[in-house]
């Protein structure tokens, strides 16, 4: 305020026994600018809300949209009016420099310098099928099963020789099936009841957990690259991106304790090893949570 009284050469209050008095002249002043201390609150809130509300553009991959996302957007809408949610299916990584997009979920293993990463959570790789798969006379009592149908493979028919060696099964004679070319068609292929294909666990959560879908042995495997949550780091702090950022990790979290509680237990099935022909060569075998 001294500063203020210098910088005008004029006195806006008395200092009276360690009391301010406004001045007569300060009183003149004050008049002046109010107005623009108002105007300057009324900006800062306008401000505000654009941060926690507003339109809020986010970047999947194809697969994350339909097979994950899709189906939750109603419940945020729900939860968050305030919030205009614009989703963009695209197979390249947002450039968030050049392209007016505040959030993306991105496939990876979370190394992406000068952008704010959260792991959406852990992923595991299985073998799912139609559920009508696992009853009747063919159905898949475990691994060793694992040629009864159609083995529906992702971009190469190399995905299930790997998963098969690292569940304990060699040359298991995996060239029969589809290839195609998007996990979520993959997936959908599953569901018709096409045969058994490999998925992960973020995509096939909704599918499993709503019946749609079964996990055809309780064999998983570990993944190195999952989903995460990016961000600028200087916008990762925005209400509206945190708010958005925190709904996703719910949602994934009360994905993996429904998940959890769906998968069978060694006593619920024939073991994968039962009836294995000579071509399996007896490794241990991995059931795991999803």
């Amino acid at each position: 305020m001294k500063a203020l009284e210098g910088e005008l050469a004029i006195k806006l209050f008395n200092r009276e026994r360690q009391r301010l008095i406004i001045t007569e002249a300060g009183r003149d002043y004050l008049a002046v600018v109010r107005d623009a201390f108002d105007r300057i609150a009324a900006g800062t809130e306008r401000l505000l809300q654009r941060q926690s509300a507003g339109v809020l553009t986010v970047s999947t991959s194809p697969d994350f949209a339909a097979k994950w996302l899709l189906h939750r957007l109603g419940h945020f809408a729900e939860a968050h009016a305030g919030i205009d949610l614009r989703v963009s299916a695209t197979l390249h990584h947002v450039d968030f420099a050049r392209e007016e997009v505040d959030l993306a979920a991105r496939h990876g293993d979370g190394n992406w310098p000068g952008l704010d990463a959260v792991r959406l959570g852990a992923e595991r790789l299985f073998a799912v099928c139609s559920p009508k798969l696992l009853s009747g006379r063919r159905r898949l009592a475990g691994a060793a099963d694992i040629l009864k149908y159609p083995l529906i493979h992702l971009d190469s028919r190399s995905d299930w020789e790997k998963w098969l060696r690292g569940v304990g099964i060699e040359d298991a004679g995996v060239t029969h099936g589809p290839v195609l070319n998007r996990a979520s068609i993959v997936i959908d292929a599953a569901i018709n009841g096409q045969g058994t294909a490999l998925a992960r666990t973020t995509l096939a959560a909704w599918d499993l957990i709503n019946g749609r879908l079964a996990m055809a042995f309780p064999e998983s495997l570990p993944v190195s690259k999952t989903y995460w949550i990016v961000c600028p780091k200087a916008t990762a702090t925005l209400p509206k991106i945190a708010t958005f950022r925190d709904w996703l990790l719910a949602e994934a979290a009360a994905d993996l304790r429904q998940l959890k509680k769906l998968v069978p237990q060694p006593g619920d099935r024939k073991p994968a090893h039962a009836g294995r022909s000579d071509r399996s060569r007896g490794r241990p075998l991995r059931r795991e949570a999803v």
